[in-house]
């Protein structure tokens, strides 16, 4: 049976004509798949197909660059990696596929025909090329205002073409807010689903919540694309889950790389190499991307690290970043890396998916010039209160802390006395801030500090539940303080019950079934509530 339209909501127009014509590269991400998506960048005459009410229509090509063409196909290519699709712009392999398992996507300046809009689809139509009904789907990049936009659209689009709907935001009380999800966050951890409005977040991704049919409707976006009517499934794992399984990373010089691509959110890959002496070690695990701040990943990623008896030794996992490092002296032995994709305080963990790069290196004996740099923080009235510690040979020359509102673009705040540790200060701005202290010292090495999130000046006065759809096992609340709280279902019965303390707090919501709850919270003297969905 055949779905009605559905379009994307359009971000801004383009302020500058574009190209009318470029050379289109040949790209493709999965060769070996039978399941195609064709990125047609250079006009196309559809007809025969349900479009076509009146005759042939004529879409004008995307007028976009190949540079911007490239860019396009890598944000789409890694939104699509972990199901078997080749993603490509080669009609030769939209042509070569089965009618069923193909789809192409027409990026255009074409759209006065339908309308303002980013685009739009049938749903469910991926497979109607088995009915001799080929229709294609509809990007409209001149209205869409710039690459990260119209990738975006084309993603969003071919979801529809997938059988999804869009990922929309309803309140507490089951009412709809906005028919697309916009996520929420900043920084290259702000989060939004790809089939919501993901123009205004850097971490776009397939996610399992309401769709826009009510807030009981949940739609997991990973089930409906790999569902048997498209044809198509996750790709095949390329590392082992198990530590006996592991790939073994060879030393080529004291380096080596590993690539991988984590398929689903149960996919652990390990990675296992040997050391032949007490070294220095070093890692930087770093998710596909298409630019600075790692941008278009899909990935938020972490590291961990064991021993060759298999035992923890620590795990890595930034929380305003998506990539993760490692350095650390370790002896003579086997050890093995454990990777995986998270969730973090906007994401849920239901598709933190995507290729990745390992760099590793060694350098026997090596010590580490700082042991240890770390920043911590605390809200003290409405002041922000900062301390560090410094643990090194080396003396200290210069350290500077350093603000940033996006978790990105940091700027001095102060710069400290060489022997100081501590810092108290009352915010400028109302919003959250990050903080991170850069150390120099008098060998000519600088390293920066961990980062820490403080909520903004008076902007925390209660506990309060960060999300109101709880779509993980967890539920975070974040509070200024010492408070007892309960969790009830509608009918008043206690589920859960304990204290919260300052900062974050993850409540864990494994036992607790889907449906509308609330929390209330109290110090003793005064009481709040919040309500939540359960999924």
């Amino acid at each position: 049976m055949k779905n009605f339209l559905q379009t994307c909501f359009i971000a801004v127009a383009l302020s500058a004509a574009v190209a009318t014509k470029a050379q289109v590269p040949i790209l493709s991400s999965n060769t070996a798949s039978t399941a195609v998506m064709f990125l047609d960048f250079d006009g196309h005459t559809v007809q025969n197909t349900s479009w076509n009410v009146g005759g042939p229509m004529v879409m004008a090509p995307s007028g976009l660059t190949t540079t911007q063409i490239t860019d396009i196909f890598n944000r789409v290519a890694e939104d699509y990696r972990p199901f078997n699709i080749n993603i490509t712009t080669d009609s030769t392999k939209f042509w070569a596929a089965p009618k069923a398992t193909r789809m192409r996507v027409i990026l255009t300046t074409s759209w006065e025909w339908y309308g303002s809009a980013g685009g739009v689809a049938f749903v469910g139509s991926f497979n109607w090329g088995q009915y001799d009904d080929e229709v294609p789907c509809f990007v409209f990049s001149s209205l869409l205002g710039s690459v990260k936009n119209i990738s975006e659209a084309a993603s969003h689009e071919a979801g529809h073409t997938l059988g999804l709907y869009h990922q929309s935001r309803y309140d507490a009380s089951c009412n709809k807010v906005s028919d697309y999800h916009s996520g929420g966050g900043t920084g290259e951890i702000g989060w939004a689903p790809i089939m919501g409005v993901g123009y205004y977040q850097n971490l776009t991704l397939w996610n399992n919540g309401p769709n826009s049919y009510g807030c009981s409707n949940f739609q997991s976006d990973l089930s409906v694309i790999t569902s048997g009517a498209n044809g198509f499934t996750f790709r095949t794992d390329d590392h082992a889950g198990s530590f006996a399984g592991a790939t073994a990373a060879t030393f080529a010089s004291n380096q080596f790389t590993v690539n991988g691509v984590i398929e689903q959110n149960t996919d652990m890959d390990n990675i296992r190499f040997t050391l032949p002496a007490t070294s220095r070690f070093q890692l930087a695990a770093v998710p596909y991307n298409v630019g600075t701040g790692n941008s278009g990943s899909n990935l938020d990623l972490q590291v961990s690290l064991y021993n060759n008896s298999q035992v923890l030794i620590a795990s890595y996992n930034p929380g305003t970043l998506l990539s993760s490092v490692i350095d650390s002296v370790l002896t003579a032995g086997t050890y093995y890396l454990r990777i995986e994709g998270r969730g973090n305080i906007y994401a849920p963990n239901y598709a933190s998916l995507g290729s990745y790069a390992l760099q590793g290196s060694y350098s026997i004996g090596g010590t580490l010039p700082l042991r240890r740099l770390e920043l911590t923080g605390e809200l003290v009235n409405d002041k922000h209160k900062l301390n560090w510690l410094i643990d090194a040979d080396e003396q200290v020359v210069s350290q500077v802390l350093e603000v940033a509102t996006d978790g990105r673009n940091f700027s001095p705040v102060t710069t400290p006395n060489n022997v100081d540790r501590q810092f108290l200060y009352r915010p400028y701005v109302s919003t959250s801030a990050q903080y991170r202290l850069n150390v120099t010292f008098d060998n000519g090495k600088q390293y920066y500090s961990n980062i820490v999130t403080l909520r903004g000046n008076g902007s925390v006065v209660r506990p309060k539940i960060l999300n109101n759809l709880i779509n993980n096992n967890l539920i975070t609340v974040n509070s200024p303080g010492n408070y007892n709280y309960i969790v009830l279902d509608m009918n008043s019965k206690v589920t859960h019950r304990g204290q919260l303390t300052a900062g974050l707090n993850n409540i864990a919501a494994e036992r607790i079934a889907g449906g509308m709850y609330m929390i209330q919270y109290t110090n003793g003297v005064e009481q709040w509530t919040d309500k939540f969905i359960r999924q």
